[in-house]
């Protein structure tokens, strides 16, 4: 199942698994730091994974500070190969928690919770690869450098390596237990979607340089051949609450297009925008007024095409994810 899940959701739903080196059991752990909410079995298809490797797994921790509480209680075992595995995506970061039930994982929720944070024994295996399984992280190389700080042990300044993929993560496929594939995003107003003709003509223009059937991609929801490019779509709300002294205050936003010159014109509003990078235009946008108060309220519904990465020689096999390949994963 997909790697990547739905942003603003309070619970994980995804990550990669890759091939395993053949290790000791105790040398190896994995921790599947989240849970399973709709069809998608992503986590319990992880967990089988791991299972059937001998690796031990651990899928009752969701937070990155009970994770190293764990390591430090098991600091007697030497572990070379430490897999987490959470959903992440480019707009939020990621799903795995700073603290228990804290916020999800971002350069900046990691700065606010260092305080909070627990530190490494001194006895930490620092040659442990310590790799995460989530979608399209190695594209965030400042996120990375974050999590890499918190594996900096008590008196110590050698850290292991930290490891991630920028691609999309695929596991439990129906013609490989794992692969990766590089994602391709579209966007409309949530609700209002234009048709598989007109949303092609978008993605032909957004990437023109690329060979795709983007209309038979669009009207594919699963891999019915081995390497199809498929795809899938969610959505991602966002939402402000204004509170004014004097209700005659409040602005009378009446269509789709004051509320986005309203947004526009408000540096809080217009700087969230910016940072997900999504057109203001691809958002469906809605206000509400209740007393005193003002709600603004946009959803975009993002369209998300996967094309699996197969052998450069032969495109009847997919690539092997070898976390080793520095083209396939970053390496920090």
């Amino acid at each position: 199942m997909l790697g990547c899940k739905k942003p603003f959701s309070q619970t994980p739903e995804t990550a990669l698994a890759f091939p395993i080196e053949d290790t000791k059991a105790e040398e190896s752990i994995a921790f599947i730091a989240g849970f399973d909410e709709d069809d998608n079995r992503y986590y319990d298809n992880a967990k089988n994974y791991f299972q059937a490797k001998n690796i031990q797994v651990v899928d009752s921790l969701f937070s990155i500070a009970e994770i190293i509480s764990f390591l430090n209680k098991n600091s007697n075992k030497t572990f070379k190969n430490i897999h987490i595995v959470s959903h992440s995506n480019s707009w939020l970061g990621m799903s795995l928690k700073t603290i228990k039930n804290g916020e999800r994982i971002t350069v900046e929720s990691l700065s606010h919770a260092k305080n909070n944070m627990p530190l490494l024994k001194d006895d930490f295996n620092s040659d442990a690869q310590i790799v995460f399984h989530s979608c399209g992280l190695g594209e965030n190389k400042e996120l990375l450098e974050a999590l890499k700080r918190l594996f900096v042990t008590q008196n110590s300044s050698q850290t292991p390596k930290i490891i991630a993929s920028s691609f999309f993560n695929v596991f439990g496929g129906k013609y490989a237990g794992h692969y990766l594939a590089k994602p391709y995003y579209g966007y409309y107003p949530t609700a209002g979607s234009p048709g598989p003709l007109a949303l092609s003509k978008e993605f032909e223009a957004s990437y023109p340089n690329t060979n795709i059937d983007w209309f038979t991609a669009l009207k594919t929801r699963e891999e019915t051949n081995l390497g199809q490019v498929y795809s899938y779509k969610f959505n991602i709300p966002v939402v402000w609450e204004f509170t004014f002294n004097d209700p005659t205050e409040i602005p009378e936003l009446t269509d789709r297009e004051a509320i986005m010159d309203w947004v526009s014109e408000s540096p809080e509003m217009a700087s969230v925008i910016l940072k997900l990078n999504i057109p203001i235009e691809k958002y469906r946008w809605k206000s509400d007024i209740h007393g005193n108060k003002l709600s603004i309220k946009g959803k975009t519904t993002v369209l998300c095409v996967l094309e699996p990465i197969l052998q450069e020689n032969d495109a009847t096999e997919y690539r092997s994810p070898e976390f080793s390949d520095a083209s396939l994963y970053h390496i920090l």
